[in-house]
């Protein structure tokens, strides 16, 4: 057990060392960051905005208001992060399996 628990430190040690490890990363950040800061703050406008103005009280479609419009707009957000995501995560998966490839390239030669 001692055996398996040092050759897999050593196995992320080595992976995280790679390039293209540090790429995947570096990608990922790009993407999740932006995206976080995005949700946040449409996610903590709504709250925001009524508490502290009465900008989103004004009939928008007929008796429903801009405040209501808002929150369903914060569902469709969240779904359309979601898909985008999803799709995003596909490329992601990609550059984890380069990584995970040439690192077992790499133990088949030694």
């Amino acid at each position: 057990m001692n055996r398996d628990s040092n050759l897999s430190q050593y196995a992320y040690s080595e992976v995280a060392k790679s390039p293209e490890f540090k790429q995947l990363l570096k990608a990922k950040r790009k993407f999740i960051l932006p995206m976080s800061l995005f949700f946040f703050c449409f996610y903590i406008a709504l709250p925001l905005m009524t508490s502290y103005s009465n900008a989103l009280n004004k009939k928008a479609i007929g008796e429903l208001t801009w405040a209501w419009l808002f929150a369903f707009a914060q569902f469709v957000m969240t779904w359309v992060l979601c898909m985008i995501y999803s799709k995003k995560a596909e490329s992601f998966d990609k550059m984890a399996d380069g990584v995970l490839e040439k690192l077992n390239k790499g133990g088949e030669e030694n």
